[in-house]
């Protein structure tokens, strides 16, 4: 169980505890990034990495090369490939390949015993107890995001090419089934972002139709949340700011979300904020140090990370950012020294952030695997 923030010290602010402020906005935190071990997979797309208490274990889709006649490069397929590292030895070990071809950016969970990887065209279970993969009964709908619930896999939305969908599935390991959402207020998204309460699933979409770039009717929500426990969904008070592309945690008492881009991506957004589902309310909090759109959340039970993004149109984010709920600060952590666009996932792991992921090579269709830890320091 992930612990409150009421129950822990931060170890981040001690510096930011003594500044004003006006000075907070551009505090660094304290700590320092170290160079994760080379790791034995490179995917060619965006991974997917979670924590299993032991373990961290990535998983993505490597793309088979080579050249014609001619010389010029092709690709002839992909085939899925996963790892995982060991924190205590600093060691990567290679699993046995999930089989079949590549799934373009997987999403994965943890349930407690295995790991369950959603990808656009199957599902998987991957046993570390037995290093043995298994294909899933094939989901009834797509998915823009997967949570675990405790007791089952949910997604929700998804699309592409002008696509935006407005259904969901949950799947439940114990029985090995699949079973539809009941139809929910929400407009269509291709990437909603959603966090889970403990209790309900919270699920924020944008306010565009990707197809024709007007705005959603009225009367479709913007944001609502699901209880597994009726069935049922309800609205909720949406962001008040119209924005895509936020960062959003559960921190045990709110969800924050913080960040995003006007659509288009023609402006991006600093602004920040909390939502309390007792009162079906927002709150401002404070602003990022830095506009911030895409970046990858990781809450770690104390503090909320924002990992990389994008700062302004096509240019990637150099610096994470680091909030903390109890202080309403937000940190900048040091430069982590990994290439400045590469495809990654991130996690807290026993010691810090882990963020892994490849940058590809200067030969076409390679990419090499890349990694670093931010490892804070324990204030004194």
């Amino acid at each position: 169980m992930t612990p409150t923030r009421r129950s822990l010290i931060p170890t981040l602010f001690l510096a930011a505890a003594l500044a004003g402020t006006a000075a907070a906005a551009t505090s660094s935190a304290s700590g320092t990034w170290r160079a994760l071990p080379a790791a034995p997979v490179a995917p060619d797309g965006p991974p997917a990495a979670v924590w299993t208490g032991s373990r961290l274990v990535v998983v993505g889709s490597d793309t088979h090369t080579a050249l014609d006649p001619h010389g010029h490069p092709y690709s002839f397929g992909s085939v899925d490939v996963a790892a995982s590292y060991d924190p205590a030895r600093r060691t990567w070990r290679k699993l046995s390949p999930p089989g079949g071809t590549g799934d373009v950016a997987p999403l994965a969970v943890w349930t407690g015993r295995r790991v369950l990887v959603w990808g656009p065209f199957r599902a998987l279970s991957y046993d570390p107890a037995s290093n043995r993969w298994h294909r899933l009964p094939a989901a009834p709908t797509a998915r823009g995001f997967a949570v675990w619930t405790g007791r089952e896999l949910i997604g929700w939305g998804g699309g592409c090419c002008g696509d935006a969908f407005s259904d969901g599935s949950a799947y439940d390991p114990g029985t090995n089934h699949w079973r539809r959402l009941p139809r929910s207020p929400l407009a269509g998204s291709q990437h909603p972002l959603a966090a889970w309460t403990g209790h309900e699933l919270i699920v924020l979409v944008g306010d565009r139709n990707p197809d024709t770039g007007k705005p959603w009717p009225a009367g479709f929500a913007r944001a609502a949340a699901y209880d597994p426990a009726t069935n049922s969904w309800h609205r909720i008070a949406p962001l008040p700011a119209a924005v895509n592309g936020e960062s959003v945690a559960w921190d045990g008492h709110e969800l924050v979300a913080a960040g995003g881009s006007t659509y288009g991506a023609r402006s991006f957004s600093r602004g920040a904020f909390a939502y309390d589902p007792s009162a079906n309310r927002w709150r401002r909090i404070a602003s990022l140090p830095f506009a911030r759109s895409g970046a990858q959340p990781v809450w770690n039970g104390r503090q909320l990370f924002l990992v990389r993004g994008f700062a302004a149109p096509n240019r990637p984010a150099a610096r994470t950012l680091c909030y903390d709920p109890r202080t309403n600060r937000w940190l900048v952590l040091p430069k982590d020294g990994l290439p400045a666009r590469f495809d990654s996932a991130s996690t807290w792991i026993p010691g810090g952030l882990a963020v892994w992921g490849t940058a590809p090579t200067a030969t076409w269709g390679t990419s090499r695997p890349v990694g670093a830890l931010f490892v804070p320091k324990a204030a004194s």
